[in-house]
């Protein structure tokens, strides 16, 4: 999985990094018990500090996406944790500034559903 940061973004690079390998999880672009890259190697590909990256890592491994172990490294959790009330409610959080933007611009409830739909075809191969 190739992993690419805006360094001109808003979004900070170690979120980028972090959402990317979500994001290829979800989509089955990594596959439970992958091997990542080292902290140093994915720095060193990418073009960033070894922090950056273990900051992304960190977060990974907090959410239950990944498992570091010191002899094997960082591989894909093959136990990613079901959403639960804590999941559900940083996920309303998030959502609210996006539903609000869109309410804002006229786009109903029915139409946002629809873009919804649409990104959960293209993380599943089917558009």
């Amino acid at each position: 999985m190739l992993i690419t940061v805006d360094f001109a973004g808003e979004t900070p690079i170690y979120a980028q990094i972090r959402d990317q390998i979500i994001v290829g999880i979800a989509g089955k672009a990594l596959a439970p018990g992958e091997a990542l890259p080292s902290v140093r190697r994915m720095a060193a590909d990418i073009g960033v500090h070894a922090h950056t990256v273990n900051k992304a890592y960190t977060a990974l491994r907090d959410g239950g996406y990944i498992v570091i172990d010191r002899r094997s490294g960082c591989r894909v959790s093959d136990r990613v944790p079901a959403a639960d009330r804590e999941f559900t409610d940083e996920l309303c959080g998030q959502l609210l500034p996006i539903i609000s933007s869109a309410a804002c611009r006229h786009l109903g409830a029915e139409e946002f559903k629809a873009v919804c739909d649409t990104v959960f075809q293209k993380l599943e191969g089917k558009s």
